[in-house]
């Protein structure tokens, strides 16, 4: 359990420091929100997207991306960001008192932090094209 705390507390404070609220991105990009629409302002005020927003208008709904991606196809340049999740991969092993092979055995487990990619969007010209949400990896 000790190890468990030791390595939740440093990602807790971590994450803690580098996440931005809604309505802080909302003030830093305070003309782009101005000029959305009343019912994009509402998804956008629920952190929600969807095709067609800008990328300021997803900034403000989501945040910065982990990953920006450029290519360029047939149909022209585009721009995909990508979000992290995370989440703690449980490994558990037998541990024996004593460091003798023949001693009593207990169950020993720790967490690893494992990334994954979580959300996917697509920008062509500036405005969202597609985009996908991805479950956590089931390991």
């Amino acid at each position: 359990m000790k190890r468990f705390i030791a390595l939740c507390l440093p990602l807790f404070l971590l994450g803690g420091c580098a996440t931005s609220s809604i309505d802080t991105r909302r003030k830093e990009r305070a003309a782009s929100y101005a000029s959305l629409s009343p019912d994009l302002k509402q998804l956008v005020d629920q952190g929600q997207i969807k095709i067609g927003m800008t990328m300021d208008a997803v900034y403000i709904a989501w945040g910065r991306p982990a990953e920006e991606l450029r290519s360029e196809s047939e149909q022209g340049a585009s721009i995909t960001w990508l979000y992290h999740g995370s989440w703690l991969q449980e490994t558990r092993y037998w541990s024996y008192r004593g460091g003798r092979r023949y001693g009593s055995a207990h169950l020993e487990h720790y967490y690893d932090p494992r990334d994954y990619v979580s959300a996917e969007i697509i920008f062509v010209n500036g405005v969202v094209k597609s985009w996908r949400t991805l479950p956590q990896p089931a390991y």
